[in-house]
């Protein structure tokens, strides 16, 4: 049986691969991918990404400019979040503790 480490990072190369090469390269997400991506995974309502921020985010994400997000840029942006959930956490229990 996997830890929980090894579940989570499982996890993510499942959820970059269901929705990479629908449209292309089956090792990259493109813009509409990366969009279906952000909604679905992200529980964001349809229309909340305009094209703008997905081209914002998209162009933060890639580093190498070759307009798609690889699997490694992938990950910084699932490790940025990361941080920031965690932040957030942390910002609350210390807030709950001062109650």
């Amino acid at each position: 049986m996997p830890s929980l480490l090894q579940g989570a990072m499982e996890d993510l190369i499942k959820v970059f691969y269901s929705y990479s090469g629908k449209e292309g390269d089956k090792y990259k997400l493109n813009k509409m991918e990366l969009k279906n991506m952000l909604q679905e995974e992200l529980s964001l309502k349809e229309g909340s990404y305009d094209s703008a921020e997905v081209e914002k985010v998209m162009s933060s994400l890639d580093e190498n400019q070759d307009g798609e997000v690889d699997f490694q840029e992938f990950v910084v942006l699932v490790a940025a979040l990361t941080m920031a959930c965690n932040e957030f956490f942390i910002d609350f229990i210390k807030k709950q503790g001062s109650k």
